[in-house]
C-alpha cells in the first residue's frame, strides 16, 4: 500500500518525555558567600576615590567663586569706607572752621593771639630744618 502523500513526518525527539517534578526550596539556607563583602569594600573604596577626585578637580573653581565674592564684598566696604571718610571730613572741616573755633573758644577760656604775638617759622636755606645731623658725604 502506498502511503499518504499527506501526512507529516514525525518531530524530532518527539518520543522524548520530559517530566517536570516540583521542587520546594522553603527549608533551605542560603549559604553565606564570603567574597561578597570584599566585592562590596572594593566598590565602595572606588566610589570614594572617585569622589574624593571629583571634589579635588570641583574645589578650585568653588574656590575662585568664592573668593571673587569676598572681592566684591571687600570693594562694596571700601566704597562705604570711603563715604564714611567723606562724612568725617566734612563733619570735621565744620568743626575746624574759624567760625567754629570762636564760637567753641569761650567754653574753654581761649582768646584769638594778637597781631604782635604771631611770630612765622622760617625754615633755613641750607636744607637743614629737618634733619638732626648732616649726611656725610661719599669719598671715592
Amino acid at each position: 500500500m502506498d502511503a499518504d502523500p499527506y501526512t507529516l513526518t514525525g518531530l524530532p525527539n518527539d518520543d522524548v518525555y520530559f517530566y517536570c517534578k516540583r521542587i520546594d526550596n522553603s527549608r533551605l539556607v542560603r549559604q553565606a558567600d564570603t567574597q561578597v563583602k570584599g566585592e562590596w569594600s572594593a566598590i565602595a573604596g572606588v566610589c570614594a576615590a572617585a569622589l574624593l577626585v571629583g571634589g579635588m578637580m570641583i574645589a578650585p573653581g568653588v574656590a575662585g567663586i568664592m573668593d571673587s565674592y569676598k572681592i566684591q564684598e571687600l570693594k562694596h566696604e571700601q566704597e562705604m569706607l570711603k563715604i564714611e571718610l567723606r562724612k568725617v571730613d566734612v563733619a570735621e572741616e565744620r568743626m575746624l572752621n574759624a567760625p567754629a573755633l570762636d564760637a567753641a573758644a569761650p567754653g574753654y577760656h581761649l582768646v584769638r593771639p594778637g597781631a604782635g604775638q604771631l611770630i612765622p617759622l622760617q625754615p633755613k636755606n641750607d636744607r637743614s630744618y629737618a634733619m638732626n645731623r648732616s649726611f656725610p658725604t661719599k669719598s671715592r
